[in-house]
């Protein structure tokens, strides 16, 4: 179950990070935007269909304003701090999303079905 779950979440996360990735070089390369904010901004685009996706698809759970506030928040925090650390360490952009989309898969995924999506009892 927890295979087929990831895998569900694995192809959403193919068209989260796609999404992701072409705002964060618009802002970033085509408006000069910093990374931390780039990135920060792409995610916020991206997580909202990420998070209703996984929501319907992978979880089978209703999409609560709470649990969009958890996931939003938690991820967009790890989005922005990983902005951040390639803004001070001067990284090339593309770094910034792949560690970010490497970053955001595992834990994302982690966070969502033990804490976001856990089944109460």
């Amino acid at each position: 179950m927890l295979v087929q779950r990831f895998s569900r979440y694995l192809s959403i996360g193919v068209i989260n990070t796609l999404l992701h990735w072409v705002v964060f070089l618009l802002l970033n390369l085509g408006l000069g935007i910093s990374q931390s904010w780039s990135n920060l901004l792409a995610f916020a685009v991206a997580v909202t269909f990420s998070f209703f996706a996984n929501a319907r698809f992978t979880f089978q759970a209703k999409a609560t304003p709470l649990r969009y506030l958890l996931f939003t928040c938690a991820m967009g925090l790890l989005s922005f701090l990983i902005g951040v650390t390639a803004d001070v360490l001067a990284l090339a952009p593309v770094i910034t999303l792949v560690v970010f989309s490497g970053l955001s898969l595992v834990l994302g995924f982690v966070y969502s079905q033990f804490f976001v999506f856990k089944e109460r009892t």
